[in-house]
């Protein structure tokens, strides 16, 4: 990827980053005028046509970067050799991940004039009416502009800040009929087929094809670009590009951890967050949590003492505190459940969680399964394959920071010691990737585990304190329930608690089994 970075107010030098060497950067998104009037890649090499019109926002986003403390900004009118095919064809296939990984996004809105708001407030801004008029709104490639970067900030004509995609979210909706969660940064693929077709359908491209090309970040796929086919037969390699895609999912499905998740919890009467809470203040999930060279946290206890529901309530945790940064992908292991047994199984979820979160890294699997098919996932080579595919994910430059989680070793009937054997060498691998896992205080397991010197282990017996609180915490819910379903006295639920709470020994299962008798 070329960036550029200002030398003085006239000059401009253009730096090649490799994939994993990118640093923080800006965009600029801007409506392209006439072909002569855009500065080239080769203007910016020989340091020609500085009397072209398009390098004063050039210049304004320069100066826009450094005073937000960036040292390098990216143009794609002059940061790519557009007349080099194959440069071009990777370029248009890459731009959506250049835009979603930048910094800032400036817009330069060339036919919006910024007019101070009358001051009763009374009567809607000058500049809003020529911001719903811009033809920005309008054209294909800008598409991918709003929606990718998480910062877009709007610039007048004479580079005034309008606002960014946050405080004219109301606007940016009713003049694209994008739904706020998109703008917000939802994952697109939680959007229909439809709906987005939908939100390029008014656009216009300069050449009709574009209009299909500038939908491929927004499908997460990737083609070939032919500028001499008609836009019917692109958009027909698009669809069958997206469809390719639904299938390679569906298939890699064995099953969804997000929804076994869902169903252990309703299984289990609901997660109580005041059950789990004590996790959070624990020096060695602190450890594991702060500490860059503690990769893998085990924890370990013996039967029924809410491992499970702790992993779901960390699940949670992780999800709200780091989900516009980072990745959470879980599994849970159930030795009854043959879907779920095995260790293909495991990287099969995680795979499906981590794709359906940064939808690029299904090129991985893409990879193999083009040639393979369904095979791929099933066949006698299949963990071999699978260990293959997500050791590259774990490569990949543009891997976001990412948690992985494993619930229930034991329950992992199926090539565990394989499983082990994998999570042990690559929770070693990278330090943007941090491991859970749990299991029962098998001595196999605590040997394998014991071999990563960047682990650390939570003894579940060693926090016997905050394991009984939390059982407490679930008793009292569960007694609660019952008294009300039940319309016990005051005494009786008194008893029920009493009998409880002094026989539980700290020990989730056994209230869990016992309920039914006061039920």
């Amino acid at each position: 990827m070329r960036l550029l970075q200002r030398r003085n107010e006239d000059n401009y030098r253009l730096t090649y980053f490799d994939e994993g060497t990118i640093p923080p950067y800006a965009v600029l998104s801007h409506r392209w005028g006439q072909d002569e009037e855009e500065v080239t890649l080769a203007d910016i090499t020989n340091g020609t046509r500085k009397d072209k019109a398009g390098y004063r926002k050039i210049r304004l986003c320069a100066e826009q970067a450094a005073r937000d403390g960036l040292t390098y900004f990216w143009v794609d009118s002059c940061c790519i050799d557009k007349e080099n095919y194959a440069e071009l064809s990777f370029s248009i296939n890459s731009m959506f991940r250049w835009y979603r990984n930048a910094a800032r996004c400036y817009v330069y809105l060339l036919d919006v004039s910024k007019i101070p708001a009358s001051e009763d407030g009374t009567d809607p801004t000058p500049w809003e009416s020529e911001f719903r008029k811009s033809e920005w709104f309008s054209r294909g490639w800008t598409l991918q502009e709003l929606l990718a970067p998480s910062i877009v900030v709007f610039f007048s004509q004479h580079w005034e800040r309008i606002g960014d995609k946050t405080s004219l979210k109301r606007q940016i909706r009713e003049i694209t009929g994008i739904p706020d969660a998109a703008l917000e940064g939802a994952r697109l693929s939680s959007f229909s087929d439809y709906q987005r077709f939908l939100w390029m359908e008014r656009r216009q491209t300069k050449k009709s094809v574009d209009k299909a090309y500038a939908l491929l970040g927004i499908f997460d796929v990737s083609m070939m670009l032919n500028y001499d086919e008609g836009v019917e037969s692109a958009f027909r390699r698009l669809q069958e590009e997206i469809d390719r895609l639904k299938r390679c999912l569906q298939d890699l499905r064995l099953t969804d951890p997000r929804d076994d998740k869902k169903r252990i919890e309703d299984t289990k009467g609901g997660l109580l967050k005041d059950s789990y809470r004590w996790i959070l203040q624990n020096s060695e999930f602190g450890q594991w949590r702060n500490d860059q060279q503690s990769q893998l946290l085990w924890i370990k206890g013996d039967p029924g003492k809410g491992k499970t529901m702790l992993l779901c309530g960390i699940v949670n945790e992780l999800e709200e505190s780091v989900a516009s940064t980072a990745l959470v992908a879980y599994f849970f292991c159930q030795a009854t459940d043959s879907r779920i047994n095995s260790a293909t199984a495991v990287l099969r979820g995680l795979l499906y969680v981590l794709v359906g979160q940064q939808p690029s890294l299904i090129s991985h699997i893409r990879a193999k399964y083009d040639h393979a098919g369904k095979a791929l996932f099933e066949d006698a080579n299949a963990w071999v394959a699978l260990c293959e595919i997500f050791t590259n994910i774990l490569r990949d430059p543009n891997l976001s920071r990412t948690h992985l989680l494993i619930d229930a070793l034991d329950e992992c009937v199926v090539d565990r010691q394989r499983l082990l054997d994998f999570v042990v060498e690559q929770s070693s691998s990278s330090s943007s990737v941090k491991w859970i896992v749990s299991s029962r205080n098998w001595p196999e397991i605590e040997q394998k585990l014991s071999t990563a010197g960047h682990g650390v282990g939570l003894s579940l017996e060693l926090n016997a304190e905050s394991v009984a609180a939390a059982v407490n915490v679930f008793i009292q819910q569960k007694v609660a329930q019952l008294s009300q379903s039940n319309k016990y006295d005051a005494g009786t639920r008194d008893v029920v608690h009493r009998h409880l709470s002094s026989n539980a020994d700290g020990t989730f299962l056994w209230v869990a089994l016992r309920l039914p008798v006061w039920a």
